[in-house]
């Protein structure tokens, strides 16, 4: 909800929060730059221990990460996760450098 000249508003008026570019790392690592301009690091090894994200225990499957329309795929889209959820744990990556 918002408000603009005194009226309330349902919506939200920020915009969806969208993946520019991913590459993975070693270790299960991704970087991940997002259209507000943040670069991230993500630890994906926590995922893997999930039925839907086995197959990403394969270095070269997980190698084959891309985006599809802003989100985070593997395997021709048969694997994606959404792109607030590696926001929201995703580590600056200025920070990460420096750790």
């Amino acid at each position: 909800m918002y408000i603009k000249n005194d009226i309330a508003y349902a919506d939200d008026t920020r915009q969806p929060i969208k993946v520019r570019t991913v590459r993975a790392m070693e270790d299960y690592f991704l970087k991940l730059v997002f259209f507000t301009g943040e670069t991230k690091i993500v630890d994906f090894k926590p995922f893997l221990k999930y039925p839907a994200f086995m197959p990403l225990s394969d270095k070269q499957v997980f190698n084959g990460v891309y985006i599809e329309h802003g989100y985070v795929a593997w395997n021709d889209g048969e694997i994606d996760i959404a792109p607030e959820k590696l926001f929201e744990i995703g580590v600056d990556y200025q920070e990460a450098k420096s750790a």
